[in-house]
C-alpha cells in the first residue's frame, strides 16, 4: 500500500505540472521528490492509512527531513476511494500531537486519522503545492493554529 500511495502522489503532482518521482525504497526521511518549474526540489514524506475511527494515526518523527507531508487515506469499505492531502511541514509540525518531552516517544509526531479532514481539508488534492489554497483556508488555518 505504501509504494502505491507514493506512486499516486508522484503521478498526481506530475499531472498537475510539477514533475515528481518516487525515490528508491528505504530512502531516508522522504518518499517523493518534486521540483516545481523554476523552483527548488521539494521533499515529500508519504503516509498511507485505511480510514477508521478511534486509535489510528499518521506518524512521523520530528527528526525526519521533508518539506511536505502527503497523507493518503483509503476508504475502509473495499472501494478505491481515497483522499490525498499535501501539507506543508511547518503546518504538520504545528498541528501534530506529541508526547511529553521527557518520554521515550517525545520525537514522534502523530495525527489521528479521523481528524485529518477537519484539520487539513484546505490541503486536500493540493498537487500544486500551495501553502494555502484559498483566503477562506487562510482564515481557517489561522483559527486552527493561531496567529
Amino acid at each position: 500500500m505504501g509504494d502505491a500511495a507514493e506512486m499516486i502522489v508522484a503521478a498526481e503532482l506530475t499531472l498537475a505540472g510539477i514533475p515528481a518521482l518516487k525515490v528508491p525504497d528505504n530512502w531516508p526521511s522522504y518518499d517523493v521528490i518534486a521540483q516545481p518549474i523554476g523552483g527548488v526540489p521539494q521533499r515529500i514524506s508519504v503516509k498511507a492509512r485505511t480510514f477508521k475511527k478511534g486509535a489510528a494515526y499518521v506518524q512521523f518523527l520530528d527528526t525526519d527531513v521533508f518539506d511536505w507531508l502527503a497523507i493518503v487515506i483509503l476508504a475502509n469499505d473495499g472501494t478505491n476511494v481515497r483522499s490525498v492531502y499535501l501539507i506543508p511541514r511547518s503546518v504538520a509540525d504545528k498541528t501534530a500531537q506529541r508526547n511529553a518531552p521527557e518520554t521515550k516517544t517525545a520525537n514522534i509526531r502523530y495525527i489521528p486519522i479521523d481528524q485529518i479532514e477537519r484539520k487539513f481539508g484546505q490541503y486536500r488534492d493540493n498537487f500544486k503545492l500551495k501553502l494555502t489554497t484559498t483566503l477562506a483556508a487562510d482564515a481557517a488555518l489561522t483559527r486552527l493554529l493561531g496567529p
